[in-house]
């Protein structure tokens, strides 16, 4: 079992290596279409950080790197789970909640998000039972204000938590390393990845409404 999964699926990469420059077009739009100052700022955060999570996922995954770069490369690709959370939540508060509860949800995520790029930096080589729960005790950091979002959006709130439940499947697929559908060319990474992509795209269509709406 432990050399089937050494095995690099052919699919290895190329999921998040589509969606990068689709979430670069998106995330422009949304800039675009912003009708402030500030919600243009918030989205550019988001799509910021949505390039660079797919981006930097698509050439860690795909290349065939030297133990070096391939180690500053998954320092980058995992880093970057944290960012893309704060960086989702940016838009959502600014645009949904009153000005006091965002600033301070914006303060908690983004320092939460700091402190878990720089444990992912010092310690790369940290258990998943460890650094997977981080990912997603940080991204459960909206159910506080749940509330909120339902009273501004309904639909975006609703979007919210599916993107956030799908975030927390693939996690758990990470995490767990199974099912495997296939050693050669789809397996639990590939389904991490592919929930990844499902979940971004909840989110960006919660702040689409959010920030459009």
């Amino acid at each position: 079992m432990a050399e089937l999964l050494m095995i690099k699926p052919k699919w290895r990469g190329w999921i998040h290596t589509v969606t990068a420059p689709l979430a670069f077009a998106a995330g422009l739009v949304l800039v675009l279409l912003a009708p402030t100052a500030e919600l243009k700022t918030a989205s550019a955060v988001y799509a910021v950080t949505g390039v660079l999570l797919f981006g930097v996922s698509a050439v860690y995954h795909r290349g065939n790197w030297s133990p070096g770069v391939k180690m500053v490369l998954k320092r980058l690709d995992h880093t970057n789970i944290m960012l893309v959370i704060a960086g989702s939540y940016t838009p959502l508060a600014w645009a949904l909640l009153e000005r006091p509860k965002a600033v301070l949800l914006l303060w908690v995520i983004w320092s939460g998000a700091v402190l878990g790029v720089l444990f992912r930096l010092m310690w790369t080589h940290a258990p998943r039972w460890l650094y997977v729960p981080i990912y997603i005790a940080l991204g459960c950091g909206a159910l506080f204000y749940l509330p909120d979002f339902f009273a501004a959006s309904v639909p975006a709130a609703v979007l919210i938590c599916v993107g956030g439940a799908l975030y927390i499947a693939g996690a758990v697929f990470y995490a767990l390393k199974k099912p495997n559908f296939s050693y050669e060319h789809f397996g639990f990474h590939e389904l991490f990845h592919a929930f990844t992509v499902f979940a971004f795209a909840a989110h960006y269509t919660a702040i689409a409404i959010a920030v459009l709406g």
